[in-house]
Formats: structure tokens, C-alpha cells, sequence
């Protein structure tokens, strides 16, 4: 473990009121000191405020006088220090946190004595990365950390906090603690093996490993609402040239973001921008119009389309109810529909048409596509049922939700490692079925422990770990 004393801002870049700087490790408090001008924090109380001034300045002058107009000092900035000791610290070390005016020339002047008498830059995660190898957090609590500073709706900010709380943690905790109980006894057997004795029950293990893979599906499903919350839900708005795709981004957004014209092929690029509804992010892509065209340029926004659909969770398909024909309408559903896709076909421009024909349309669609979907008519310049749109985007998400126990899985390295852990296990499950040497069976369900401890980081490496970490900002 590395000793240093790291300091780094610890707020955003740019000006505020405030800004705040952390330092953290065993001389913390000499350091700061050494440009403190207010009381000795070296004799103060943990978990305490003190008023006083940062200066640049020899530390052996300083000792001679306590005068503001000494020559031999600088005076930074008025600040407020905040003094707390180890390990009652988000890093366990001593840790001190310099309140300052929000300018970023302060800031940099501040870190830059710092530095000057001792301490380090941190570099990105150090902090956060401290607090994980002196045992106060586990590296799944540690990644939940920066979910909870990049969340920007409700249902992620609750997720990261349980995740933060332990909530993955204590479910992998309570598997791995059961089959590490088994593990013990399959190791005892390898001990006793020329005498030939079973201390562990096969049957009872059997047992045990199927609990295990029923709890492992069960947060690997819960991935994707998981995924929903933390990235947002994909959703591509596809159609025709001019079947209403930017009126209808426009009209969701409640702002025009994207240009409307009678011209067909107007957009020729993707046009993503983020829509809340009911606490959970949706990202909506407008498209290209699809249709067959020899303009270069809106081929390649077609493509584009095609692509985004592939990758979106959600196709809000629009057909133009003033249209003379929708068969063209209906190739292209087929053509872009699959399994995990949830579809919605709109209806636009219904102002324009008779009611009498909405049903008829309808019917086309339904007699057509074999995949279930929800058909849904709305004018967006009217703003007719587009609220039944929001809901039923709303829907799929609590859908999602409503599958899922307490604990939601986030983060792709936990998803990765899980799906591991599941095979490991069913290996483990093969092996006492087959009834293979202890050796082996060992072997397969010391895999499935290891899997297992990935995602607490009891089991890992530094390059894992760096990998994890270079992803905070620098100061968490």
C-alpha cells in the first residue's frame, strides 16, 4: 500500500462560491500546517472545523512570526479546514478537506503548495481506491460510488445507494459463504483420500447449487432493468420520409430540436436526446426516413437508422395515416423487428384522416406481423395521445421492474462475472452428477467461489483494478 499523502479538488472544475480540496494519508495534518495560518492541526479534535488563512511560505519563517505582512509569506486564500482522524475516514487515513472561494486560480494555488511541502497529486479514484484496500468498502460499493455521482434520475440514485449499501455485496456473501462451507469438506475429503470417506453430503450440495443458480438468474435478469436505469432505455423512432419522426422529438422534448419540413429526407443523421418520465431516462433517437434512395449522403443515414434500431431496447415505428398504401410500412417492421424488441407502431397525422379509417389501418398491421405490439394514434402538432405514448414507454420499464427482487445488477464487469459464476456452478452441478474425483470437483467449485469474489474484489487483479478506477474523476 502506497504511504503517500494525496491531495486533489475535490469539487467540479469551473467557479463556484466554494471550492474544496481533499488530502488524504499519514502527514496530512504536518502539510496542511506547514500552510495553515490558524490553529496547530496537529493538536485539534477529529471531525472539526477551524477558520484561518492559506499561505505560501518557509516553514522555518514562519515559526519566527505570526505577521500577515511578513514578507516571507503569501497569503492564498481565507479559508475553512475541516480536521478528521484516522480511521473514522472515508479513506481511513488522516484526512483534512480545505473549504476555499470558488476560483480556479485558487484551487490550482492551493494544490500547489501542497504539493510544495510534501504531498502528490492523486490520481483518478485514488481516494475512493484507498478506501477499498484498507478493507472500509468492497469494490462493488466502490463502483457503486461512481454510479451515484453520474446518476441523473431517480430510480438510478436509489440503485447505487443500495449498491452502495451493500445490497450485492450481502446477496454474494450469503452464496459464497454456503458454498464455501461445501468447498471446506470436498478440501477435508482430499486430506482423507486413501481412506476413502465422504464428509461432504452430494445430495445436500446438489441442493445447495441449484439455490445458487436460481439466485444467480435472478440477477442476471435483472440486468436489463438494471441497464434501463443506469443508461437509460433505447428507444428509435423510425418511419417513412415524413412520417412525423421529428414533430413527434420535437413534441415529446417540448422544444424544436430537430428541424421539420415537408421535404422528404430532411434528417440525414441520428438526433439522440435524453426524456425523463416517471423517474427513468429514456434516450430517443430520431432517424432517417427509410426508403430506398441514391442520395450518398441519406443512404448513409438510412444505414445509421437500421444500426440504431439493432441497438435500441424500444422501436416506436410511425406510419403517415394519411398514406395511400402501408405495405411498404409493414416490410420495413418485418424487416426490423426481433425477440427482445418491444414494439410500437403510431399512427401520425391523424388530423388529417376520417376516424372511420383508423381501425382498417390497424387491422393491416395485425393481419400482417406475427409479433405482438401496442398500435397507438396520435397528431403531435395536436398533441392527441401522446401522454398514452409516454405511458407506454413508462410501461416497459415497470414491466422490468416489476420482474426484479430487491437487488438490481448495474454494472457490466458484476453481470460478466455472474454469467461466470452460473456456468462455474453448473459445472459443479455436472460433476457430482457424473461422479468425478474429489480433485476435480474441488477444482470446479473453487472456480465458482473465485467468480463469485470478482465481484466483491476478494478475488482480483491490479490490472482489473486500475481499469475500475481510472474511471472516477480525479478527487474521488
Amino acid at each position: 500500500m502506497n504511504h503517500d499523502t494525496i491531495c486533489a479538488l475535490a469539487t467540479a472544475n469551473g467557479v463556484g462560491a466554494i471550492g474544496i480540496i481533499r488530502v488524504s494519508g499519514e502527514k496530512s495534518f504536518e502539510i496542511v500546517n506547514k500552510v495553515f495560518e490558524g490553529k496547530n492541526l496537529e493538536k485539534v479534535k477529529s471531525h472539526t472545523v477551524h477558520y484561518g488563512f492559506i499561505v505560501d511560505g518557509k516553514e522555518e519563517e514562519r515559526e519566527k512570526t505570526r505577521d500577515e505582512d511578513a514578507n516571507n509569506k503569501e497569503i492564498i486564500d481565507e479559508v475553512m479546514v475541516s480536521v478528521f482522524h484516522a480511521p473514522k475516514t472515508f479513506t481511513t487515513e488522516n484526512s483534512v478537506e480545505i473549504s476555499f472561494h470558488g476560483s480556479p486560480h485558487i484551487g490550482a494555488k492551493i494544490l500547489e503548495v501542497l504539493i510544495k511541502n510534501g504531498a502528490r497529486m492523486a490520481k483518478a479514484g485514488e481516494f475512493t481506491m484507498r478506501a477499498f484496500m484498507n478493507g472500509r468498502i468492497d469494490l462493488s460499493q466502490a463502483e457503486s460510488i461512481a454510479d451515484l455521482i453520474a446518476s441523473e434520475n431517480e430510480a438510478s440514485r436509489k440503485v447505487a445507494l443500495n449498491q452502495l449499501k451493500g445490497g450485492i455485496s450481502q446477496e454474494i456473501s450469503v452464496l459464497r459463504g454456503d458454498l464455501l462451507n461445501f468447498t471446506s469438506l470436498i478440501e477435508l475429503e482430499l486430506d482423507f483420500a486413501e481412506e476413502d470417506v465422504e464428509f461432504a453430503d452430494r445430495k445436500a450440495l446438489v441442493g445447495l447449487i441449484k439455490r445458487i443458480q436460481a439466485k444467480l438468474k435472478s440477477l442476471i435478469d435483472s440486468f436489463q432493468y438494471g441497464n434501463a436505469i443506469k443508461n437509460g432505455t433505447a428507444v428509435a423512432i423510425i418511419g417513412k420520409p415524413n412520417a412525423g419522426k421529428s414533430t413527434l422529438l420535437n413534441t415529446l422534448l417540448k422544444e424544436e430540436r430537430a428541424i421539420v419540413s415537408n421535404i422528404a429526407g430532411t434528417t440525414r443523421d441520428t438526433i439522440e436526446e435524453i426524456l425523463h418520465i416517471k423517474g427513468h431516462a429514456f434516450r430517443l433517437i430520431d432517424t432517417a426516413g427509410l426508403r430506398d434512395t441514391e442520395d450518398e449522403i441519406e443512404a448513409i443515414g438510412v444505414q445509421k437508422a437500421r444500426e440504431k434500431v439493432s441497438q435500441a431496447e424500444i422501436l416506436v415505428y410511425l406510419a403517415a395515416a394519411n398514406s395511400e398504401d402501408f405495405s411498404e410500412d409493414i416490410r420495413m417492421v418485418q424487416s426490423l423487428v426481433r425477440e427482445d424488441l418491444e414494439l410500437i407502431i403510431c399512427l401520425t397525422k391523424i388530423d388529417e384522416v376520417v376516424p372511420t379509417a383508423f381501425d382498417t389501418i390497424e387491422n393491416q398491421f395485425r393481419d400482417a406481423l406475427h409479433t405482438p405490439f401496442d398500435f397507438i394514434k396520435i397528431s403531435a402538432i395536436e398533441n392527441r395521445n401522446i401522454q398514452e405514448l409516454k405511458n407506454e414507454l413508462s410501461s416497459y420499464v415497470e414491466n422490468l421492474k416489476a420482474q426484479e427482487g430487491g437487488v438490481v445488477i448495474t454494472n457490466q464487469r458484476h453481470y460478466e462475472a455472474l454469467q461466470k459464476s452460473l456456468y462455474s456452478v453448473t459445472q459443479v452441478e455436472e460433476a457430482v452428477s457424473q461422479n468425478i474425483t474429489t480433485e476435480l470437483l474441488a477444482y470446479e467449485l473453487r472456480n465458482a467461489l473465485e467468480h463469485l469474489g470478482e465481484i466483491s474484489g476478494e478475488f482480483t487483479n491490479d490490472e482489473v483494478l486500475g481499469n475500475i478506477f481510472s474511471k472516477f474523476c480525479i478527487g474521488k
